[in-house]
């Protein structure tokens, strides 16, 4: 029966004798087992199946399933919370009597780690909880298929999508409204629709297929038809063709992307393109609206006639950097000794630089020689820069070169540049190059050298004039035997006249010893100032002369 009877059958059988012992044992099979004993298992096999965000708790349990009901608590860890949490009633998997409950109201927090345990319950007894089953809801969760709705118009098949689920988590890339046209007449169509989650790479469950039959489609000649989108190097321009007869004035509306996706109904989002409003022309420029960094946009043109009567056509999606084609770029070619030298101007005009980073320029090059006796081979370069060299050059050759701009992002290529087209200089030309510019330079140097050396001596004769003058000492002091002077202070001497006299021997002695005396005078004087020695030398020698010509006479 069990350890705790065994136990006791075996005291009372040593008190009371072999029939007490039997009507004892007898008591304690009829009475209930012992407390912390249990023959109720604990549920296996839990899964959690969520589609949307409805979600089931589903389990199997193998023991005797008469009056077990089942009970589930659950725990559910958040980005701040620093404790344990703990173990809460499951909403929705309380006293089930079956293998499975709906537990959808209680998950809130989608992105939580959340923990699941049950057990089987008869009564007061319980079993052990189960093993613990961890799970996120957003990750476990299914797509549903989304609800669809049919109409046939003119011709075509309008489609309304719902989402999923009402309480879902909103992620899906749903398209509320869409037509389908150019289909056949009187023709029956299916489809069925399947919701996905693009970042998260989540496809959902497809929708009930749902058919439906065309009608016939009128053609309204006031309707624009063939509407398009000329798109080149950011540059945008609607075009559409209409065939009615008479007179039509055209105005061009805009739907920003996200909005057709957010609204069910969104006619009242359309809005008029500045400057293509009732106009005649069946061409309409959207650069007031379309930038190179904004998202997706809807077209359409609204047809009035005189009557007042207006028609509106299909709506056009465009996607700028989808849409844009890339023109070819412009290049400019030089060429030095060694090197071809090539500049690529990007596409796009004023537009070029954000062209370049949006869309990640590169660019393709290809060279040639442009020979007439034979086809020669053409190479091929790519770079990623506005500035390329291609080297290996031939003397005395034509070089031809066109560029072609691309973006792998995007898989979109030009058309390639106008060839551009040059001749490399000969061979032996080059040392002639090089040697007659030496010998200018050297020309050039030895003229510069002899300005330099012919200014130099001038200075140098100018300041030996100024400092260093060549004075000439006057003749009186020659005769004398004096000093040489140099002095600019000093007048210059009057050139003296020679006078010749017939002299007698007593004279001439006489003249002798005044000379000499004088002579004696002058130098004693000389030890003065040169002004004054210069004028006393002056009177002495005029008063010889005249002394002279009294005694002559």
């Amino acid at each position: 029966m069990g350890e705790c009877c065994h136990g006791l059958m075996a005291g009372t059988a040593c008190a009371v004798g072999p029939l007490a012992t039997v009507l004892l044992c007898l008591l304690v099979v009829m009475s209930p087992r012992c407390a912390g004993q249990t023959d109720l298992k604990s549920p296996q096999d839990i899964q959690v199946y969520a589609v949307n965000a409805n979600f089931t708790l589903r389990w199997n349990y193998t023991g005797d399933g008469t009056n077990v009901t089942f009970s589930a608590q659950y725990q559910y860890f958040d980005d701040v919370q620093t404790d344990k949490p703990e173990w809460r009633e499951l909403s929705g998997c309380q006293n089930v009597s079956h293998t499975e409950c709906d537990f959808s109201s209680a998950i809130t927090a989608y992105y939580d780690v959340h923990h699941m345990r049950i057990r089987a319950e008869r009564r007061e007894d319980k079993s052990p909880w189960s093993s613990i089953f961890e799970m996120i809801p957003y990750e476990i969760a299914q797509i549903g298929p989304p609800e669809v709705a049919l109409q046939s118009i003119n011709g075509a098949i309008k489609i309304k999508v719902s989402p999923p689920e009402a309480n879902q988590v909103r992620n899906q890339k749903i398209l509320p409204m869409d037509v389908i046209d150019g289909l056949a007449p009187e023709t029956t169509y299916c489809l069925k629709v399947q919701a996905s989650i693009l970042l998260d790479y989540r496809e959902g469950l497809f929708s009930p297929i749902h058919c439906i039959k065309t009608t016939h489609k009128v053609n309204d000649l006031l309707c624009p038809t063939n509407v398009r989108v000329f798109a080149l190097n950011m540059q945008f321009y609607l075009l559409w063709d209409n065939h009615y007869k008479e007179h039509v004035n055209y105005t061009v509306q805009y739907l920003i992307g996200y909005l057709k996706n957010l609204y069910d109904d969104y006619s009242s989002k359309w809005r008029k393109v500045s400057g293509c409003e009732d106009i005649t022309d069946m061409k309409c420029n959207l650069s007031s609206v379309i930038e190179p960094t904004s998202g997706s946009h809807y077209f359409r043109v609204q047809a009035m006639n005189e009557h007042n009567k207006s028609c509106l056509s299909k709506d056009i999606r465009v996607d700028p950097l989808v849409t844009n084609e890339i023109g070819p770029p412009d290049i400019k070619v030089d060429i030095s000794d060694v090197l071809l030298h090539i500049k690529i101007i990007p596409p796009g005009g004023p537009k070029s630089e954000i062209m370049s980073d949006l869309y990640d320029l590169s660019y393709q090059i290809l060279y040639w020689k442009n020979s007439s006796d034979n086809e020669e081979e053409v190479k091929m370069k790519e770079t990623k820069q506005t500035i390329a060299a291609v080297s290996d050059l031939t003397p005395s050759t034509l070089y031809c070169v066109k560029v072609q701009a691309f973006s792998v992002a995007y898989n979109k290529s030009s058309d390639f540049s106008k060839e551009e087209c040059i001749e490399t200089p000969g061979g032996k030309s080059l040392p002639l190059i090089i040697l007659a510019t030496f010998v200018a330079a050297l020309i050039v140097v030895l003229i510069v050298a002899l300005l330099v050396i012919f200014f130099l001596y001038q200075a140098y004769n100018k300041i030996k004039y100024m400092f260093f003058p060549s004075c000439r000492t006057p003749l009186n002091i020659e005769g004398f035997g004096g000093q040489l002077f140099s002095s600019p202070f000093v007048p210059a001497a009057e050139e003296p006249v020679e006078i010749c006299y017939i002299i007698e021997s007593s004279i001439a002695e006489e003249v002798n010893q005044n000379d000499f005396k004088g002579n004696r005078h002058f130098k004693q004087s000389s030890r003065d100032s040169g002004n004054y020695s210069y004028d006393d030398n002056t009177s002495q020698s005029k008063g010889s002369e005249e002394a002279l010509g009294k005694d002559i006479l």
